[in-house]
């Protein structure tokens, strides 16, 4: 099966999905992109207003397409799903969003499809478990974006907290991108320095008060960004296209993305967002990093839940091996 490098895909093209072709266009990471969408017309739209930018951008051919168009794809962004509604947890969106991503798969691997599937679609963490199961692809071809975003967000608030510059704010945010997910603080540093032996050089406080509110602040920010727009898209764009540079520039940078375990922590039979290392291949290796017996508490709690979800659905076909 022949692989373009330097071609990609999305399938779906709502505001999540025409926000990632958006900035695939910035990036300059690709010379052609494919858009899906189950509206052809709104596919074409999208085409047609993202090309008119051209001549400010990169050089690349953007079209849309059918899904004959993308078995030579080095990347398959998946965000087709319904719309995550007020008040509605991820979770609550597994029934309708398994059954279109059951379509989706179903088209691609009828293709001789050769390269890595990026579910973007929520609730992430299940249906990257979902696309892995159905797909039969190895693992490391089956990634999330698991909580990239939330990661992210962690870090800003943790920047304009402490009064430095985000980008050298480490810290992350791991389990269910969703209600479970937690923030391994006994890790966080500024630049390498413990966060807090940051705080005390700074003249900072940041208690366990002002952590659990930074990390309410994180888990809520969704419903809080849905409450006042209707939908989420610029933050989790960004998060995509970092995640499409570690795998075109074969960067191996370490993020928290959704991927099915093999054993680790003790855990196995889900996808979960661990740190872990992604390049041209997907995902090289998911990385056990130290958790505190709070935080392992929280993760065992967090997989649990994404467990329970996974059992609920039901498979046409064997899990793969690999």
């Amino acid at each position: 099966m022949y692989v373009d490098e330097r071609k990609a895909a999305i399938v779906g093209c709502g505001f999540v999905g025409a926000s990632i072709a958006f900035r695939f266009l910035q990036q300059g990471l690709f010379t052609r992109l494919v858009l899906l969408d189950v509206d052809g017309d709104k596919a074409e739209g999208e085409a047609m207003d993202l090309s008119d930018g051209l001549p400010y951008g990169s050089a690349m051919e953007i079209t849309a397409g059918t899904y004959d168009d993308i078995a030579d794809c080095a990347l398959v962004v998946i965000t087709a799903g319904a719309n995550q509604r007020p008040g509605e947890t991820r979770l609550e969106l597994l029934e309708k969003n398994v059954s279109i991503l059951r379509d989706i798969v179903g088209e691609i691997t009828a293709r001789d499809f050769g390269g890595i599937l990026l579910v973007v679609s929520n609730p992430v963490d299940v249906l990257t478990y979902a696309a892995w199961r159905l797909s039969g692809y190895p693992r490391q071809r089956v990634i999330g974006t698991g909580t990239v975003l939330d990661t992210a967000r962690l870090k800003h608030l943790l920047g304009q907290e402490l009064g430095v510059d985000s980008r050298n704010v480490h810290a992350f945010i791991v389990g269910e991108h969703g209600d479970s997910e937690l923030a391994v603080w006994s890790g966080a540093n500024v630049s390498g320095l413990d966060l807090d032996q940051f705080c005390r050089i700074r003249g900072r406080r940041l208690d366990k008060e002002d952590r659990e509110r930074l990390y309410r602040q994180v888990r809520d920010s969704a419903y809080e960004i849905i409450r006042r727009k209707r939908a989420t898209y610029y933050g989790i764009a960004m998060a995509v296209g970092r995640i499409a540079a570690c795998i075109v520039r074969d960067e191996r940078a370490v993020l928290p993305v959704s991927a099915v375990l093999e054993g680790q922590y003790g855990l196995e039979g889900l996808a979960l967002s661990l740190p872990s290392i992604v390049g041209r291949r997907g995902l090289e290796e998911i990385l056990e990093i130290p958790l505190n017996r709070e935080e392992r508490r929280a993760l065992d709690v967090s997989a649990r839940q994404i467990r329970e979800a996974v059992a609920t659905l039901a498979w046409g076909q064997p899990s793969p091996v690999g």
